[in-house]
């Protein structure tokens, strides 16, 4: 099988939750056991997660320092994160930490702290970013918010 069949597979196996948890740091997320779903979750003979997703929503982070170092701990290939849900946390920027996710499809962070609106420049980087929420931040206040056109995103996005 090859390496576009395991990115394929991975996208159908259930996401690496963490919603509802409480968590205050990143690096809680090592010592705190996922959510369990409707369907197990897949790991390799190392432990880690065969999963895209990784679900941090209903929290209470404020920032994501060490979130590369984690994502390494937690999954067997970081590198293919397709969609993370930090929705519903305490977050005011938008870490760039996010942009080294080069896979990242989805990005919720609606219902943060999340001042200015210049911040979502950072994910014009993100080449198959096509779904991003931000509804329920400060930054709805800004004048320009919802014009079409007044944040430059990626080439192809919505």
């Amino acid at each position: 099988m090859n390496k576009q069949d395991y990115m394929n597979t991975w996208v159908q196996e259930p996401p690496l939750d963490y919603s509802f948890r409480s968590i205050h740091i990143i690096q809680d997320l090592v010592n705190e056991e996922p959510r369990t779903g409707l369907r197990p979750l897949k790991r390799s003979k190392s432990g880690k997660s065969l999963t895209q997703s990784l679900w941090l929503n209903n929290n209470v982070l404020n920032d994501l320092r060490d979130f590369n170092q984690v994502a390494s701990k937690l999954l067997k290939h970081p590198e293919n994160l397709a969609w993370i849900d930090l929705s519903f946390n305490d977050l005011t920027s938008i870490d760039p930490v996010l942009t080294t996710f080069f896979n990242l499809s989805v990005l919720y962070l609606h219902g943060n702290s999340i001042q200015r609106l210049g911040e979502v420049n950072k994910l014009a980087v993100l080449p198959r970013l096509r779904s991003l929420t931000l509804h329920g931040n400060p930054m709805e206040e800004e004048k320009g918010y919802r014009v079409p056109g007044s944040v430059e995103m990626p080439p192809g996005s919505p």
